[in-house]
């Protein structure tokens, strides 16, 4: 059990490293402000949870282990 979590944990971090820029960090290089960064964002964590719903998918997770990782997906790719 314990290696299956540590699996889950190393994969998880693995996907976050492997994103580009967070969603804040690119409406911080762009100077995005008021509606367009409202805008912006919203479009950023529909993308981040569509990348992310498909990588639970991939790894076939379910139940908790896919609400954990969409949770920690999500947050990782707008930059909370």
């Amino acid at each position: 059990m314990k290696a299956i979590l540590l699996a889950v944990a190393l994969s998880i971090g693995a996907a976050g490293a492997a994103q580009a820029a967070s969603c804040k960090a690119q409406a911080s290089e762009k100077k995005l402000a008021g509606a367009a960064m409202t805008s912006f964002m919203k479009k950023c964590e529909g993308d981040a949870t569509k990348s992310c719903e498909a990588d639970s998918a991939k790894r076939k997770l379910a139940g908790a282990a896919k609400n954990s990782h969409m949770k920690k997906c999500v947050t990782n790719a707008i930059g909370i």
